[in-house]
């Protein structure tokens, strides 16, 4: 495909430990993808290999033409890809402000800088409001706000977003969602989100695709995915 992400039958492995065998998936331009699956499925490992952390030994992996499969995260960075990790990873010593401003290490423009820091505040109030504050002082809604906020600093045209709603009550699982929305539709950013809250990710995507035991095992709509009588029972409780 042109523009957009496209994993061509990857390979990954933890040393003997297989994680993925023969993955293969498609991000269009601007486009929300859910990746689905219980814990231990492969669905971070898949991340890790779009950003380069763990290179697939099989397969490639192509962004907007360009063949990623062997580069560092730097160089993943620099294209146009970021990741809000799981488990959110914020400096805590360090304020609201400065984890921002870690995310657009690899920028120079600062003007361009704080235009970012000043649209990531729109969409997150609550850090303009702690700008100054130690980061681990947050709550941990307000942490997965800090994550998602200091990977937008990047100015990426894909955002790969592991659990955002991991560990968050409901209200802000709900608020989090809505941020997902607006970013997707107001920044044109195309998004991979990887959820074990299946609910919440086939509410927000357009396709997805359920990894069981480190393969693909469905895809289709996320309307698609969730009539499908085998992931009501798997994963959304039905």
């Amino acid at each position: 495909m042109t523009g957009g992400l496209t994993i061509d039958r990857i390979d990954v492995s933890y040393g003997p430990r297989s994680a993925l065998r023969g993955v293969s998936l498609d991000v269009a331009e601007q486009e929300i993808v859910a990746l689905i699956g219980s814990n231990g499925a492969g669905k971070t490992t898949t991340l890790r290999a779009i950003m380069g952390l763990t290179p697939p030994e099989r397969g490639t992996i192509r962004f907007e033409g360009t063949d990623i499969t062997r580069l560092a995260p730097p160089a993943v960075v620099k294209l146009g890809i970021t990741l809000s990790p799981e488990g959110r990873r914020v400096f805590p010593q360090m304020s609201v402000e400065e984890n921002l401003q870690l995310g657009a290490y690899l920028k120079t423009d600062k003007a361009e800088i704080a235009r970012t820091m000043q649209r990531v505040y729109a969409y997150f109030p609550r850090l303009l409001e702690r700008r100054g504050q130690m980061a681990g002082s947050l709550s941990g809604g307000e942490q997965q706000m800090l994550a998602i906020g200091r990977a937008l600093m990047a100015r990426p045209r894909l955002l790969l977003l592991d659990e955002p709603s991991l560990g968050l009550a409901p209200i802000r699982v709900q608020e989090i969602g809505q941020i997902i929305r607006e970013i997707n539709r107001e920044e044109g950013i195309s998004i991979v989100l990887v959820e074990q809250n299946a609910n919440m990710a086939l509410r927000l995507c357009q396709r997805a695709y359920v990894i069981e035991s480190g393969a693909i095992a469905l895809s289709g709509t996320g309307t698609e995915l969730a009539a499908s009588e085998h992931v009501r029972r798997a994963y959304l409780g039905g």
